[in-house]
This record gives C-alpha cells, sequence and structure tokens, in this order.
C-alpha cells in the first residue's frame, strides 16, 4: 500500500499561486542549475524555478490548481535528483554529514594510493622478480584497490549515474569511466599474468580529484551559517499588552496592531511606531546608522534594533514576514541566487571536454578492431586513450591554484568564503564602499587625542570605563591602564563622576562638567567634555578612516577602477568623507533595496562590481555583487554572504586580494592550456598505440604534476603593501 506524501505544512499559498522550498541532494556543478531549471519550467502549471548553487535551495512556484507539491518532488526524482522540504536545520546537518563523508573517502584514497604506490615500487624494482611473486604483488593491490575505488569513488560514480539518467555528460563521466576501467584492464592484465597493472593510477586519480572536491564542498559550506545568524537579530521574546496585564509571548505571535513593551537593552521584535516613552536606538546592524538615533513618541523602529537606555511602548506595524530584516533575507535569497548563475573556468572546459574524450576513446576501439587488432589489443589501446586524456591535469588546473592562491590570500590577512571568488576577483571593473565600518574603524575613537594632555586624557579614559554611553565607549578605548576608579557614579542623560586624588572628576555633557566648549564641531562628530581640579578638556568623537584607507583608494584608482560609496548613514556624514577621499559618486541614506538597485544597474552596463561592506544591510548587496569583501569586523550573516573576509583595520588586504587574483586567473588559464597542450601532444601517441595504459598513467600524472608546479608561481610575487603609518599604532600606546 503506498504512503500519501502531505507536505501542505511546507507550501506558502498566495494570489493563486503555491510556493515551496526544497533541498536538493546531488546538485554537484553549474549544469546542474540549467537541468534543474529547464526541467521543472517544462512542466505545466510551474511559474518559476531558481536553484541556489551554493546551498543547495530550491525555488518553486506554480498555479495552485495545476500542480501539487508531490508532483514536483517527483519530477526532479526523475531526473536523478532526490528532494525534500527545505529546513534550515536539516540542511545544517546534511552539508555536515557530507562534508564528513567526503573526507572518509579522501581518506580512504589516500591510504590505498600510498599502500599500492610501495607495492608498485617493489614491482618496478624487482627486475629480476619471479612471475608468481609479481602476481602477488598485484593481487594484494587489488585487493585493496577494488574495495578502495568502490568507496572512495561514490562521489564521481553517483554523479556521473545521474547525468547520464538524464542523458547528458559532465565532467565526472569520464572520470569514472577511466577509473572503472583502469581498475578493470588492472584486473585482467593481472589473471592474465601481464607484467603490468594500473591499480595505483587509478587510486592516485581519486586522490588528487577528491583533494579538489572536498576543498570546494568546504568553501560552499559558508552560508550554513545564515541562517542562524539572521535569527540572532531577532528577538526570541515580545513582551506585549493584553489589556491590563503583560504578557511575555514569542516573537512569532506577534501581530500588527499589537502593543509591546521594549525594555533598555531588549532587541525591538517587529517594525512599529513607538507610543510612549524616550530613549536610544542602536540600528547600526540594521540600516548602517552609525549614530544611536533618540526616538520619542511617533517614531518609527525596526526589528532588530537595540534599545539603548529607556522604556518605550511601540505599537507593530509590520511582524513576521513584513519585517525589515525579512525583506533583507527575502534580497538576500534572490541575490545568492542570481549570483549562483557564475559558471566557473572549470565548468566551461568541462562542456566541452567531457563529450571529446568520449568520442576519441571510442572512435579508437572502432578504428584498431576495423584495422584487424585484436579485441584484447583494442580495448587496451582505448583505455590508454582515455587514460592519458583522463581530466585530471584539468580538473586540477583550477584546484591547484585556488589552493596556493588561498594560502596567499591568508598571508596577506583574506580569508576566502567561496572557492570561485578568485576568479571573480580577477575581472571587476568598479569597487562600491560601504561607509560606516568599511571605509571608517568601525567604532568611533577620540579625534583630538594629541591636543589634549596625557595624564588628562588617560583620567578621563579611565573614568569612562564606568560609563555606559556610546561616546564615553570611544573615550575608554584611549585608556592605557584598564582598571576604572572606585566609587563612579554614572547620572542618566549626564555623565560620569568620581573622586580623584581628593578632587571630583566629571565626564559628559559641557553643562555636567561646567566646560565651556569653543568653536565648531564639524559634521558628523560629537563631543564630550571633562573636567578634574580646575583643568578641562573637550574630546571630539567621531567615525575616523583606516589608516591606510587614502593611499588604498589611491591603489585602486591606480589600477583604472571606478570606485563609488553607497552608505546607509546620513548624508552630512557621508559627503565629507568622500571630499577626503576623492570618490566623486557617493550616495547616502540607502536602504538595502536601494544598493542592490545601484549594483544591478552598473550590472546592467555591463559593470562587474566588487562590493566591500560590513552591515546586515549590506549583506544582500553583498550577495549581488559580482564578488563581495568584508572585514573581520562585520555583522556575522554580511561575514556569511561575502565572498571573502579581511583582517585589521587597514584596506591594504582588499588590493592584495585584487592583485593575487588577477595573478591567480592567469595561471588557471594557463593551466588550463596546458591541459589541451598535453592532450594535443599525448592523445594522437595513445591513438597510435605507441603507449601502454602504463606510460598513459605515468604520462596523466605528469601532466597533474606539471599544473601543480605552475599553480605555486602565485606565491612567487609578494604583494606590494602600504607603508605602516603612525595610525596604525594604538592611539593609547603612541608616544606623545
Amino acid at each position: 500500500m503506498s504512503e500519501a506524501l502531505d507536505l501542505a505544512l511546507f507550501v506558502q499559498h498566495r494570489d493563486g499561486t503555491a510556493h515551496m522550498d526544497l533541498a536538493v541532494e546531488g546538485v554537484a556543478c553549474a549544469a546542474c542549475i540549467r537541468k534543474i531549471e529547464g526541467s521543472l519550467k517544462q512542466l505545466p502549471g510551474i511559474v518559476d524555478a531558481r536553484l541556489n548553487f551554493t546551498n543547495r535551495r530550491l525555488a518553486v512556484d506554480w498555479r495552485d490548481n495545476e500542480l501539487a507539491a508531490a508532483d514536483v518532488i517527483a519530477a526532479l526524482e526523475d531526473i536523478g535528483y532526490p528532494a525534500h522540504p527545505f529546513q534550515p536545520e536539516r540542511a545544517e546537518t546534511d552539508e555536515a554529514q557530507h562534508m564528513r563523508w567526503l573526507v572518509r573517502c579522501l581518506a580512504v584514497a589516500g591510504f590505498a594510493a600510498m599502500n599500492i604506490m610501495l607495492l608498485s615500487v617493489s614491482v618496478w624494482s624487482g627486475t629480476d622478480m619471479p612471475q608468481e611473486t609479481r602476481d602477488f604483488f598485484h593481487w594484494l593491490s587489488a585487493l585493496i584497490a577494488l574495495p578502495a575505488g568502490a568507496y572512495a569513488g561514490q562521489p564521481f560514480f553517483q554523479s556521473a549515474w545521474r547525468a547520464i539518467r538524464a542523458r547528458q555528460l559532465n565532467m565526472d563521466v569520464p572520470i569514472s569511466l577511466g577509473v572503472v576501467l583502469a581498475l578493470g584492464m588492472s584486473l585482467v592484465e593481472t589473471a592474465t599474468h601481464q607484467p603490468h597493472a594500473y591499480f595505483d593510477s587509478a587510486t592516485m586519480l581519486l586522490f588528487f580529484l577528491l583533494c579538489g572536491r572536498t576543498l570546494d564542498h568546504a568553501m560552499r559550506r559558508k552560508t550554513r551559517a545564515v541562517a542562524g545568524n539572521l535569527a540572532a537579530l531577532k528577538a526570541e521574546f515580545a513582551h506585549r499588552f493584553e489589556g491590563a496585564e503583560l504578557v511575555g509571548v514569542p516573537a512569532a505571535a506577534v501581530r500588527a496592531d499589537d502593543r509591546l513593551l521594549v525594555r533598555a537593552g531588549d532587541r525591538v521584535p517587529a517594525d512599529g511606531v513607538v507610543l510612549s516613552g524616550t530613549s536610544e536606538i542602536d540600528e547600526s546592524l540594521v540600516t548602517g546608522e552609525t549614530a544611536r538615533r533618540p526616538v520619542v513618541a511617533g517614531a518609527v523602529i525596526h526589528a532588530g534594533a537595540v534599545n539603548f537606555s529607556g522604556t518605550l511602548t511601540m505599537r507593530v506595524t509590520a511582524a513576521g514576514t513584513g519585517t525589515l530584516l525579512d525583506e533583507v533575507e527575502r534580497l538576500l535569497d534572490k541575490a545568492l541566487t542570481a549570483r549562483s548563475r557564475y559558471v566557473r573556468l572549470a565548468d566551461r572546459a568541462a562542456r566541452m571536454y567531457a563529450p571529446v574524450v568520449h568520442a576519441t576513446a571510442a572512435l579508437t576501439l572502432a578504428g584498431w578492431l576495423i584495422a584487424g587488432a585484436t579485441i584484447h589489443d583494442s580495448i587496451v589501446t582505448a583505455i590508454a586513450v582515455l587514460i592519458i586524456t583522463c581530466p585530471c591535469a584539468l580538473a586540477l588546473a583550477i584546484p591547484a591554484v585556488q589552493v596556493v592562491a588561498s594560502g596567499a590570500l591568508f598571508r596577506s590577512g583574506v580569508i576566502l568564503n567561496a572557492g570561485d571568488a578568485i576568479e571573480r576577483l580577477s575581472e571587476i571593473d568598479t569597487v562600491i564602499f560601504d561607509k560606516t565600518g568599511t571605509l571608517t574603524l568601525p567604532e568611533p575613537r577620540v579625534a583630538n587625542p594629541f591636543d589634549i594632555q596625557p595624564d588628562l586624557l588617560e583620567r578621563a579614559a579611565r573614568l569612562a570605563l564606568s560609563s555606559r554611553h556610546p561616546l564615553a565607549a570611544a573615550v575608554a578605548r584611549e585608556a592605557r591602564e584598564r582598571l576604572p576608579f572606585d566609587g563612579a557614579i554614572e547620572e542618566p542623560g549626564q555623565g560620569v563622576r568620581a573622586i580623584i586624588n581628593d578632587a571630583e572628576a566629571r565626564l559628559g555633557s559641557a553643562a555636567f562638567c561646567d566646560v565651556t566648549q569653543q568653536g565648531q564641531v564639524e559634521p558628523g562628530a560629537s563631543t564630550i567634555a571633562f573636567s578634574h581640579a580646575g583643568r578641562t578638556a573637550v574630546l571630539v568623537i567621531r567615525q575616523t578612516l583606516r589608516p591606510d584607507a587614502l593611499e588604498s583608494i589611491a591603489a585602486l584608482r591606480g589600477r583604472g577602477l571606478d570606485l563609488i560609496i553607497l552608505s546607509g548613514d546620513r548624508p552630512e556624514a557621508v559627503t565629507p568623507l568622500a571630499a577626503r577621499l576623492g570618490i566623486a559618486d557617493a550616495r547616502a541614506g540607502l536602504r538595502p533595496a536601494g544598493k542592490i538597485a545601484a549594483i544591478e544597474d552598473l550590472k546592467a552596463k555591463g559593470r562587474r562590481v566588487l562590493m566591500v561592506g560590513d552591515g546586515l544591510n549590506d549583506a544582500p548587496a553583498l550577495a549581488a555583487a559580482h564578488v563581495s569583501l568584508s572585514p573581520i569586523s562585520a555583522a556575522d550573516l554580511t561575514q556569511a554572504q561575502a565572498d571573502a573576509v579581511f583582517l585589521g583595520e587597514r584596506l591594504a588586504p582588499a588590493i592584495d586580494a585584487v592583485t593575487i587574483a588577477v595573478r591567480a586567473r592567469r595561471l588557471m588559464q594557463q593551466n588550463l592550456w596546458l591541459a589541451v597542450l598535453y592532450n594535443a601532444v599525448a592523445v594522437p601517441i595513445a591513438i597510435a598505440g605507441l603507449a601502454t595504459p602504463l606510460i598513459a598513467a605515468a604520462a596523466m600524472s605528469g601532466s597533474s604534476i606539471l599544473v601543480t608546479l605552475n599553480a605555486l608561481r602565485v606565491r612567487t610575487r609578494k604583494p606590494a603593501r602600504a607603508p605602516v603609518l603612525a595610525t596604525d599604532i594604538p592611539l593609547s600606546r603612541r608616544s606623545s
């Protein structure tokens, strides 16, 4: 008795259409996207199908009365792609299990290859070895290679079988054929007491290719943290007024027009309007705005913002799927889906390579049979062609450069999140910067430390350690001794005071400290006053440029790149900074959708954009760009979307990333040409029957070594680094 599948819980209905997200198994290359989307769009009733290659998430829309969810899953099964409803927790578990499986396959292939190689060396070195001993070593090799190949080759065998079932070819088809035929012919040669067997070649090939496959999968796992990172910005509980009572409810239960209480330190659970109360809210991760925004009755606040000081009563205007955070999530998913259509160099080469390999081997077999050769000799020659053209060099051409380039980037302070980031970095012609936390340091700093006497600055900084105010936090970073003064008292809205050396010291507003502020403060800056024993100081607090921002911007401009600033911050904070950096195109006050619109406009003009950003509002733009970078200080969600993360307070790693990427892409192209030239020379020799499978295996291994050695040239040139500036030294460690 068949069991019906009820998927109603996972299907969303709206305006006569149904939507479901599916996790698809077996997606191995960019060709799978075209195959899956193309097959589904041929079904009657399908409105749209979009596959995100990074997390294997398929979004399907269909007309409600023409199709059922089970029909979609059945259609995917028919073309060889099992699917199930997408659940972030299950996706996390599946990805982790798949990674462990790949590592096990790699370990088995490596163990087998090493042991069989030792046995092969023994056979090669024993020129006068008796036939019985040689056969024994060959059978021992078979005992290791056959089960190891059956297990370690599964990632390729399964992918090849799915491609064949769908009447298509991919790179894994010739790999699987080469491995199976090499093992099969070795078994035949051993059984017929021939002097040569090729078990070592088959297992070494699997080991090399699994290295590349495991590395690629490890990089793609970066987005598994996205759901958790976004969920971390959503409040778990809300305090809702129900009549005269205050009831704690899950945030998911909040609805429009509910009245909520948001206490100091709480995260706002939904978008809404303040009904009563005054406070300051931190929206830096949500909107990119640097300053904490004062809010009073009538102010609009967004889910994910942190209530900083006072208690607020709010009315919910949007909850569930209507909040700004959910808008970010939708934009993010759409951008990732669009970017996943990028076709890598190896995939492009594989499209032409696989059919040519099979056709060449088949024609060789047919030609030798027609010429009168025995079936055995014809098969041996065809296998030699298949082995000598086996795409080991092609499959290693890109991963080998990626591994070496990744190491060079790491030494420059750049950590890659995406396997194809290097290729995309090398293609850029435009760089877009967010302002806050990207061109500037993530936290405000004291802008005039050298105008204040060192002992006075130190006392102000130590007193600031006792305050929770954001301006005080900027002052506290100047403290050499991280020990607050005893007995400090904070007066909300005024400042903090303490007795130091029998005299009262105050840090806070000018009125609180009885300090007369002189001169004008630049736009976007704030001040905090300090007084002690008749001595006073006014500290200017503002966002400061990264130490080498001027030099880095000049270096990028020198490479012929166009530079743009897209910021969610205020125009009065963005314009002066853009003028100082010499960036003419600077746009302020942008929401996430505005940043994506600007990027899409550039892409429509044929531009390839590098986006550098750090805030939550930058995450969709990072995903929409051709390639993206994020500082290590960025929000977790933002780092998860970036193709690479750079370390430290300097922008120089971003320049190094572009420099290394350009060189790496050039070497990738060289490796592909080396693989082509190798085949142009080796294939005719194999077709002519002048290369045995053993010679073919040696030639194949030699081509792999050649492309690997060429890949090592990535690190022969050290990227130019900007000189160390005084501003690289923390303020607290500079001499006066």
